[in-house]
Parts: C-alpha cells; structure tokens; sequence
C-alpha cells in the first residue's frame, strides 16, 4: 500500500504542476505537441477530436512535461508561428512557465484547508506544552505556556521556524528567548543523548501545544498562513545549505520520501494529505529556484531575453538546461545514497 501511495502522491502533484503548464499554454494559443505524466518509454496515448495534443501515460512516475510549439531548436514549419511560445508577449511567456508552481501552491492551499477543517487549524505558535522529568527542559526552569521567539538569537516564534531552528542547532547547547506573563526569560539547554533503535538523536525534553480553533475561516486562515510559512521555513533550507550549517544529508529523495509515506499513512487519511501539501510545497518552490532545467531556470531566461532585447540562442539554453538536468540527476543520486544509508543503519 506504501508504493501506491507513494505513486499516487507524486502522480496527483506532478499532475497538476504539468496542469498548470499545460492550461496556461493552451488559453495563450499556443501548439501543445505533448502533455505527458511519467518518463522514459510511452505506455498509454490517446488525443482527442480537434486537438493537436499527444495525452501520453509513460513508464517511470518520475516527473512529466508538457511539449511546446516553438521550445524546440529546430524550428516547425507546420505550426503557425503565432502558436509558437517563443513568439508569444513577455508575460504570456511568464505565466506559462509558472503556472506550474502556482498550481503546486493552490493544491497545498486546498489540501492544508481540507485538513484544517477536519482536524483544526493549528495557529502555529510556539507555546511550550508538556515538558518531560529526566530531560533538560525539566531542570532549566522552562515552564508549560511559554511562548518560544528565539533559539540562539534566531526568531523561532512559530513552529515551522522552531523546528527548523532546533535542526541546525542539532546536538548543540541552545539559549531560547521565551515570552511568560509578559516578561522575557531566557533559558539555556544542552540536549540528552538518546540511543533509538541503534540511532543517537538529541532531545531537550518539551514540545509544543499549538493551540487549536475550528471552523471554515480559521481553517481558511491556516491554509494561507501554513503553506506561506513553510515556503519561508524553505529559504532559510536552501540558505543554510548553502553556508554549510545544515548538511546535504538533511534532505530527503525519492527513497526518503517513500518511508515518510509509509509513516503517514500509518497515521491516517489526513497525515497523508498533509504530507501531499507539504511536498506540493516543495516542488513548487524548487521549481522557483532560478538554476537550469528548472522553471525558475527559464524564468531567468525570460528575464534576460526582455533586458537585452533579442532571444537568447536556444542552442547554448538547451546546452545549459541539459547540463543543469544532468547536475541534478547527479544530486539525485547522492541523495538517495544517503536515504539508503539512514534506512539500513
């Protein structure tokens, strides 16, 4: 059941990231060739009276695209060159290439409101719940109901960014800034090692009671403020990934993601729409990293092709595209490498 989740998750994102591509192309008048779901070899096509586009169904449930008139280096002399994307205005250009990412956010919206109306909406603040006897936080004068705002001078007041927060500082001595009764406390913890199913992790002995309302508009609310908070929590990743304060190894690939289904799904309908959410996220926003066979990647070129005037040579952007693909493969693979390492420890 795991592997069908796990395939149905990423199906029904990728799905609609190549939706949004695909929506936006057509009602910009542009030659669709292709809308695919999956890569390597086809398995399933069918098109549909009037209409030029190829449906295809491929073999690996890895990603998908959506073939455009005019993308090509070698130009087609049997489509119009109004239907062309190259030939199109600057911002139907735009908003075809991100309207994948948009429909990758509205999807994580929708889920996150599903879930908020079915379990509560958390108000994500970082209010001190139950502390544990024969933990640090017990002795550190820590107390239920305060709120947490910084973890070594880092703003941590909500509980994407404690978390996150509370990642970096992994194993390390911490000095939180906590609000109580309205006065600033400040608490100083050094984590207990704990020894779990042969892993060492790092505990400080609390967590965190995130108070609960119900209802359609506070459900609403968290929806919007959830799915914004973590793509904040995802710029401070991607920036501590790059300043070596967080490890490559703190991702997670295909193989990671697989056990983290697993994991949800054993908790529940509304874990697994959660996690769904959370992964939109993520693909949304990586897709807006301006690097190379990403959107974010064409975006630029866009970007560049309107300053200086004239196109860019689609042979050096699809040498760049090419090469950027087969650097992330590469990253890929690491990665994975390391989720098959924490897996069989």
């Amino acid at each position: 059941m795991t592997l069908l989740y796990f395939i149905i998750i990423l199906g029904v994102i990728i799905f609609i990231h190549e939706l949004g591509h695909f929506i936006s192309a057509k009602k910009s008048g542009i030659y669709v060739y292709e809308f695919s779901l999956g890569m390597g070899p086809r398995i399933l096509k069918f098109n549909r009276k009037n209409d030029e586009t190829d449906y295809c169904l491929r073999l690996f449930p890895i990603g998908g695209f959506v073939q455009m008139a005019g993308e090509e280096i070698e130009d087609d002399p049997d489509v119009p060159k109004d239907k062309k994307f190259n030939d199109k205005p600057f911002w139907r250009k735009v908003l075809t290439v991100s309207a994948g990412i948009l429909m990758n956010f509205l999807l994580a919206i929708v889920l996150l409101f599903i879930v908020g109306l079915i379990n509560g909406a958390p108000q994500n603040k970082a209010i001190v719940g139950t502390i544990d006897p024969g933990y640090p936080a017990y002795t550190s004068g820590l107390q239920e109901g305060d709120r947490i705002l910084k973890v070594n001078g880092r703003s941590a007041n909500t509980t994407d960014k404690l978390t996150l927060q509370l990642q970096v500082f992994q194993g390390k001595k911490i000095d939180m800034e906590v609000e109580r009764n309205g006065s600033i406390k400040n608490i100083e913890l050094t984590p207990k090692e704990v020894k779990e199913d042969g892993e060492i992790i790092y505990r400080y002995g609390f967590q965190i009671n995130d108070e609960v309302e119900y209802g359609f508009f506070p459900a609403l609310k968290y929806a919007f403020t959830k799915t914004f908070s973590l793509i904040h929590q995802m710029i401070f990743i991607i920036w501590y990934l790059i300043t070596g304060q967080l490890e490559l190894g703190s991702l997670a690939g295909p193989v990671g993601i697989y056990s983290v289904v697993g994991n949800a799904a054993a908790s529940g309908f509304v874990s697994l729409l959660y996690l769904t959410a959370y992964i939109s996220i993520n693909v949304g926003f990586i897709n807006l990293l301006p690097l190379p066979a990403f959107d974010g990647g064409r975006l630029l070129f866009l970007i560049i092709e309107k300053i200086k005037g004239s196109p860019v040579d689609p042979r050096l952007e699809n040498t760049i595209h090419t090469i950027g693909f087969f650097l992330l493969m590469a990253l890929m693979i690491l990665i994975t490498y390391n989720d098959i390492i924490r897996l069989i420890k």
